[in-house]
Order: structure tokens, then C-alpha cells, then sequence
């Protein structure tokens, strides 16, 4: 019998696929000004829950629809991706400077150090983020800043647990030996030999990390309790869909596809990422 040749995507591939995804979502972000044909804040009622342009009662010129107050979706969501992907890369850079930083110190020194660190990463692991981040913005506000302060506390132990295991093996090797014995202080060594050693790992986990973030962060405005409601969001977006789930399907569908496809491109780049950066995957 013959054999039926079938297409297997290897990682190479997938990588290429994920960042074809981020490279357009980041297109729409940076070029929204020019690529919406509304302004996401425009409101018609007399166009209002217009089914997208492909059905019987839809219109060309709101390609997916419009919304409950006439407000255009494919104009909400690319002005949308700006957000989303703002707080996730904000996000995973700060929970990267903290996590990699604690995970450095806790992994070289050891000890109490390492008691002291490893004790904040297990109580951290403990708390059910999502309840414990709506207290926080309960308490501070929500905003720009507040959002991205509480999705770093729930990035930058993935950071730390990395960096941590890296710094206990790399300390005992022959480079960071040499360069202690020849008189070189701790915070250089830090600095310019343990942290180049581990810093493909950081971008590893930090591709994995802003795909967390920016699922966190549709969730917390689909709560009601993310960045400011007068700026449009995929999860508020989200928030306003579900009740219209019967009648107006993509008003939640849409922002629904643009999360699932920016998150999908961020897991695939995290995956070739940590092929291409790991000898053994090589």
C-alpha cells in the first residue's frame, strides 16, 4: 500500500507561524491611527448591532459589525491590541527585572537568601492570583499602571524559579570560579557572567509570561476591574459581548479570536524560542 504523505509542522515552522501572528497584531497596534476606519469611541445608534458585512443585514463599511451603541468592532479591536499588548510586554519586563533579579541572588548565595526568596515564591504560588488581584485594583484603582504593577507579581516567579535553578549550577562551574579567583566582585560577576549565562532563558520564559499576562489582563477587564473602561479592550470588549451572546454573537466572538490568536503567537514564538536557545534542542 502506498504510504499518504501528511503535513507535520515542525518548529521551525510554528515559530515562524507565531511570529507572523505577533508581527500582524503588533502592525495593528502601532498603525491603528491609520488602519481603523473609525475611531474606536464613535457612536451611531441608527447602525446599531449591525451583524458583520458577510450576512444579509450587514454593511461594508463595519466589516465584523457594530455594537450595542452603533460603535464599529474591527476599529475596537485594533485599537484594542494596543493595550494588550502594551500591558503584556510592561508586564513581563518588570516581572522580569524582579524575578530575575531575586532568582540571581536567591540561586549564587544560597542559605538564608535563598530560604528567604524561595519562602516569598511558595507563598506567592499559594495565593489564587485572580481573587488576590481584584482585591489589589479593588483597593488601588484601576489604571494603566496599577494593572501592570499586579500582573508583574504574577510573572515574576516564573522568572525567579528559572533564574534560580541556572544560578545553582553555574556557580560551581569553571568560569565563575576563575573569575572569583582573580578578585572580581560579586555584583560584576552578577552582572556580566551568571546573567549573560542565563538571559536566553529569560526571554524564554519571558515570551511564555506575556501570553499569561495579556489572558490576565482580558480576564481582569472582562471583571470589570482592568484599565480604564473608556479605553477599548479586548476583555471589556468580552465583558459587553456576553450579553448579547443570543442576539449579537460577534460582539464576544471577535475579541474572543483576537485574544486566542495573540496568546496562540506568543506560546508558539515561547516554543521555537526554547528549541533555538537550548544547545540540546539544537
Amino acid at each position: 500500500m502506498k504510504r499518504v504523505a501528511t503535513f507535520r509542522p515542525g518548529p521551525v515552522f510554528l515559530g515562524r507561524l507565531g511570529a507572523l501572528l505577533l508581527g500582524c497584531v503588533l502592525f495593528l497596534a502601532v498603525a491603528a491611527p491609520v488602519v481603523a476606519p473609525f475611531r474606536p469611541t464613535d457612536i451611531n445608534l441608527r447602525q446599531r448591532l449591525l451583524p458583520p458585512a458577510w450576512e444579509a443585514a450587514g454593511n461594508t463599511r463595519h466589516l465584523l459589525g457594530t455594537d450595542n451603541v452603533g460603535r464599529d468592532i474591527a476599529s475596537r479591536i485594533i485599537w484594542g491590541s494596543r493595550i494588550s499588548l502594551s500591558v503584556g510586554l510592561a508586564a513581563s519586563l518588570l516581572g522580569a527585572c524582579v524575578g530575575s533579579t531575586l532568582g540571581l541572588c536567591a540561586g549564587f548565595f544560597g542559605g538564608w537568601t535563598d530560604r528567604a526568596i524561595s519562602w516569598l515564591i511558595d507563598v506567592q504560588l499559594a495565593f489564587p492570583f485572580t481573587l488576590f488581584a481584584i482585591f489589589l485594583l479593588a483597593v488601588f484603582g484601576g489604571g494603566f499602571v496599577p494593572v501592570v504593577a499586579v500582573l508583574a507579581l504574577a510573572t515574576w516567579v516564573n522568572f525567579a524559579r528559572v533564574v534560580r535553578s541556572q544560578a545553582m549550577s553555574l556557580r560551581a562551574q569553571d568560569f565563575v570560579l576563575a573569575a572569583r579567583s582573580v578578585g572580581v566582585g560579586t555584583p560584576r560577576l552578577l552582572r556580566r557572567y551568571l546573567l549573560p549565562a542565563v538571559l536566553p532563558s529569560i526571554v524564554v520564559v519571558g515570551s511564555f509570561s506575556a501570553a499569561q499576562a495579556i489572558m490576565t489582563q482580558a480576564a481582569l477587564s472582562f471583571l470589570g476591574v482592568g484599565v480604564d473602561p473608556t479605553i477599548p479592550s479586548w476583555g471589556a470588549m468580552l465583558d459587553l459581548g456576553r450579553n448579547y451572546l443570543q442576539t449579537a454573537w460577534w460582539m464576544a466572538t471577535f475579541p474572543g479570536i483576537a485574544i486566542a490568536l495573540t496568546v496562540l503567537g506568543a506560546n508558539l514564538v515561547g516554543d521555537w524560542l526554547s528549541l533555538r536557545l537550548d544547545p540540546r534542542g539544537r
